[in-house]
C-alpha cells in the first residue's frame, strides 16, 4: 500500500510499514489542499490533529482504505461517513494510557501539597511553611468518569494509595478490581476528587458545568486530562472562587484549537481564561499528559501493528 503521513512521528512507524512493504509518503509540509489534491493517490493516510478530515476529503479518497489517528480519539475526523464509505480507522490509547494516569497523578499530589505555589515561593526567597501545609490523599475517595483505557491507566496508579476509587461510564460493567463502578448520583454524592477520562463527544461537550458542580455532595479537586471543551471554564473559575472546587490540575483548556498545537486563536484572552491563569490552586499543562518519551514510541508501534495487523505485509 502506499501510506501518506500528513504529521511527523516516531521514526519506528515509518520503520515497521517500510519493512512490512508498504511505501511510505511524507507529506509534513503539505497543506491540507495539496494532500486533499492527490489523495486520490494513497491506499491509507496516518495523522495526528492538524486537520480534520470531513465528507470533502473522504469523497476525493476513492482508493482510501483506512485512517490512522497516532492519539487516543478520532473527534478529528467524521467517523460516521468514514465508516459508512468502508474506511478502517485506527487510533492508539494503548500506547500513551500510562503516560496519562502518571501526569493524572502527578497533578494530584502537586495540588494536595501546593507544590507549585511553594516552588514559585521559594525561588523568591520567601520560606512560608504553614500556608504550604498540604493534604493527604490517603482517606479520599475518588472518582472516574471515563473508565476506559486512561480512566483505568489512572485507577491502577492509584493502587499504592488508601483511597476509595470509583467509576461511571456509559458502558455497564466496565469496573474492575481498582474501580468499583457506580452511578453518576452515587460519585458526585461521595467524590472528594474528580478526573476527567471521557472523549470529546456531544454528550460530554461542556458537561462540566455549573449544574454539574454543584451536583457534588462535598467541595471537591478536579482533574482534567481528557479534552478541554468539555468544561466551561466560566463555571469552573466561579467554583474556584466560591471553593466549591478546592483546586483543579488542567493538562487541556476549553480555548485550545483543534489541532491542540495553539491556545487560541484570538488576540486577546478570553475574560475566564484571564482569570484562571491568576489562580494560585491551579495548575496547567499545555496539552503534553500523554506526551512522554516512552508514549512517542508506544502510540507509533502500537499503529504500525494495528495497520499491519489489518492489511498484513504487502509482497
Amino acid at each position: 500500500m502506499i501510506i501518506l503521513h500528513a504529521d511527523s512521528n516516531h521514526p519506528t512507524l515509518i520503520k515497521h510499514l517500510a519493512d512490512a512493504g508498504h511505501t511510505n509518503i511524507e507529506a509534513y509540509n503539505q497543506s491540507e489542499q495539496e494532500i486533499l489534491e492527490n489523495q486520490h493517490l494513497y491506499d491509507g493516510i496516518v495523522i495526528r490533529s492538524r486537520f480534520k478530515i470531513g465528507k470533502e476529503f473522504l469523497d476525493a479518497a476513492q482508493n482510501l482504505k483506512f485512517i490512522a489517528r497516532v492519539g487516543a480519539g478520532l473527534e478529528s475526523i467524521d467517523v460516521e461517513y468514514a465508516e459508512k464509505q468502508g474506511i478502517a480507522l485506527f487510533s492508539a490509547p494503548e500506547g500513551n494510557r500510562n503516560a496519562v494516569g502518571e501526569h493524572a497523578l502527578g497533578m494530584l499530589l502537586s495540588l494536595f501539597n501546593k507544590l507549585n505555589q511553594a516552588d514559585r515561593q521559594v525561588r523568591e526567597g520567601l520560606w512560608y511553611r504553614e500556608a504550604n501545609r498540604g493534604v493527604e490523599l490517603e482517606g479520599k475517595t475518588v472518582g472516574i468518569i471515563g473508565y476506559g483505557n486512561m480512566g483505568k491507566a489512572f485507577a491502577k496508579k492509584l493502587r499504592g494509595f488508601e483511597v476509595e476509587v470509583l467509576c461511571y461510564d456509559i458502558k455497564d460493567k466496565v469496573g474492575d478490581e481498582n474501580a468499583k463502578q457506580v452511578s453518576l448520583q452515587k460519585l458526585q454524592e461521595k467524590a472528594d476528587v474528580l478526573s476527567l477520562h471521557t472523549p470529546w463527544t456531544a454528550e460530554t461537550n461542556k458537561m462540566i458545568n455549573k449544574d454539574f458542580i454543584n451536583g457534588f455532595a462535598k467541595p471537591f479537586w478536579f482533574i482534567n486530562t481528557a479534552r478541554g471543551k468539555s468544561v466551561v471554564t466560566a463555571d469552573l473559575v466561579a467554583a474556584l472562587q466560591s471553593k466549591k472546587i478546592l483546586g483543579a490540575g488542567l493538562d487541556v483548556l476549553e480555548y485550545e484549537k483543534s489541532s491542540f498545537e495553539n491556545l487560541f486563536s484570538e488576540e486577546e484572552l478570553p475574560e475566564a481564561l484571564q482569570e484562571l491563569l491568576l489562580m494560585k490552586n491551579v495548575i496547567l499543562s499545555p496539552h503534553v499528559a500523554g506526551w512522554t518519551v516512552e508514549s512517542h514510541e508506544k502510540l507509533a508501534n502500537t499503529i504500525a501493528e494495528k495497520i499491519i495487523n489489518k492489511f498484513g505485509k504487502s509482497s
